[in-house]
Parts: C-alpha cells; sequence; structure tokens
C-alpha cells in the first residue's frame, strides 16, 4: 500500500514543488491549504505524515498542529513544519508546539528527502 502524505502548503509554488518531490519518491500525496483545511483531509485521508507550512490563511501551522496533536484520531500522526522561520530558536519553538520535525526554506531536497523517510521510519510506515 502507498504511503499517504499530507502537504499543507498555501503558495502554490512551493507545493508544486514538494509534490514533485514527494511523489517522485513514491509517496501518495493528498493537499491542503491552510489549517483548516488540512485538520478536514487529515480526519479523511488518516496520512502517514504530515508536511505542514507555519504561516497560512484562516489557520495557520501553528493551530493545526495543536488540533491535531488534541484528536485522539491524528495525535499519532507524524508532523512535520516546512517553514521559512529561520531565526536562532525558531526550531525548538516549533517542536516544542507538537512538530515531530523541521524543514527550513529554501528547501535542501537530500534533507527534505532524508527528513521524511526519518519521520515515515519512527512511524513504521516507512517499511
Amino acid at each position: 500500500m502507498a504511503i499517504k502524505v499530507l502537504l499543507v502548503e498555501d503558495n502554490q509554488d512551493n507545493q508544486d514543488l514538494m509534490k514533485f518531490l514527494l511523489e517522485r519518491n513514491g509517496y501518495n500525496v493528498v493537499t491542503a491549504n491552510n489549517g483548516r483545511l488540512a485538520l478536514d483531509a487529515a480526519r479523511k485521508e488518516q496520512p502517514d505524515v504530515v508536511l505542514m507550512d507555519l504561516t497560512m490563511p484562516e489557520m495557520d501551522g501553528w493551530e493545526a498542529a495543536a488540533a491535531m496533536k488534541a484528536d485522539g484520531e491524528l495525535e499519532h500522526i507524524p508532523l512535520i513544519a516546512v517553514t521559512a522561520h529561520t531565526l536562532p530558536g525558531d526550531r525548538r519553538k516549533t517542536l516544542g508546539a507538537g512538530f515531530d520535525n523541521y524543514i527550513s526554506k529554501p528547501i535542501n531536497v537530500r534533507m527534505f528527502d532524508h527528513i521524511v523517510a526519518q519521520s515515515l521510519e519512527k512511524r513504521g510506515a516507512g517499511e
């Protein structure tokens, strides 16, 4: 069965790039443009991992991550922040907010692939 990834990104260019990178690795990708749509998609699709931008309209990644971690059906899904927030302390703040890992923009392709694979292995879906 294909591994399902929920990609949450409001910038279409960034979404297209990450979707391409994920699909070339054989992942089935579901997309959402904001945190509110991400919650709906996560409940419906039950993805193996979620990659989420932090700064989005309607509901940002911080709020969506908190809602997912508080939801008994979603709390087990690894969350990876994909963000341009790269100031000192941003990584620690992001991980402290419920994200399991962190990818900075602009995206380093090797690091992107590694972090996604690592998150799936921790969950047991990357087998």
